[in-house]
């Protein structure tokens, strides 16, 4: 029982980042399925699908009701996402992707390192002037998917950190966007799992049920989060968060571990809220100094 409460928490606190910053459920989940029920990486990962069947559908809706969502970036990424989610979790799920995780995390650390210096280097942005290509969104989609099928996680950090780090949405609609489309994708990948682990699905149900009741009660929560956080912080939190994801794996290869790990994800969050603060502040002197030319323009109209 005791168990089953700590997945129920672990399944809030997952979709509570995850809501909120469009990344984190799966890795999150997958890492307290592991370290406090003790199933393997691949049971982990059909019991996180199946559980994301609901809080992806949750938050989708509650991403919609606080008008987050952009629909036809929705259906161009969700439905090659899903595509690429199924194959992984069925044609190509006994194929591992160990070899290539470290070149995945580089990149994804590249990106949340970029992240972090575009969004404290706050300037005003006009969203929305040009809109992605489909087949940019249906490459994107495919490849998150099956990142995410294969690996018990990847969908966000993969797909969430490039179309902010192109700048051409807003970043809570990035977040509530990439949320609703990962309905296809886990919609997908449980159809696989269901025809490839279905045993291993029923023997662990409880532990779906107890991710589930935690990260559906958490997800309107998120997307009332996100629709109410800065834009600067919201997207230097994205890349902390890359960043602390994927140090560690990238610290390994070098042969790097335990304090040397601590130290470098330390750094990576003080970095964080310094970026954040940094594009705060520039972010009110933009405001101000546009306040200062309304006024200046409204004295020489009287």
């Amino acid at each position: 029982m005791r168990t089953l409460i700590l997945v129920c928490l672990g399944g809030f606190a997952a979709q509570l980042v995850d809501g909120g910053l469009g990344m984190g459920f799966g890795a999150t989940s997958t890492t307290f399925l592991i370290a406090l029920a003790g199933i393997g990486p691949a049971q982990a990962s059909a019991v996180v699908h199946t559980a994301e069947l609901g809080t992806t559908l949750a938050s989708g809706i509650s991403h919609w009701k606080f008008g987050n969502v952009d629909w036809k970036v929705v259906l161009f990424l969700g439905g090659p996402g899903a595509v690429g989610s199924f194959l992984g979790a069925t044609v190509l799920a006994r194929i591992s992707t160990e070899a290539a995780r470290p070149i995945t995390a580089a990149i994804l650390l590249v990106i949340g390192m970029n992240l972090l210096w575009r969004f404290s280097r706050f300037a005003p942005q006009k969203f929305g002037s040009r809109p992605h290509h489909p087949g940019f969104l249906g490459g994107l989609g495919f490849f998150g998917g099956f990142i995410d099928a294969t690996g018990g996680g990847g969908w966000g950090p993969v797909t969430t950190s490039t179309l902010l780090t192109l700048g051409r949405t807003e970043p809570r609609r990035v977040v509530g966007t990439v949320n609703t489309a990962e309905f296809l994708v886990t919609a997908a990948a449980v159809l696989g799992f269901v025809l490839g682990l279905w045993e291993d699905l029923a023997a662990h149900f409880v532990l779906v049920f107890a991710l589930l009741v935690g990260g559906v009660i958490a997800a309107p929560i998120a997307a009332w989060l996100v629709n109410r956080m800065n834009t600067v912080i919201l997207g230097a939190a994205v890349g902390t968060l890359l960043v602390l994801l994927n140090v560690g794996v990238v610290a390994q290869v070098f042969g790097m571990g335990g304090e040397t790990v601590w130290l470098l994800q330390a750094i990576t969050l003080a970095a964080g809220i310094g970026a954040s603060l940094m594009g705060w502040m520039r972010m009110q002197k933009q405001i101000l100094r546009s306040r200062g030319s309304s006024d200046v323009q409204a004295s020489c109209a009287a």
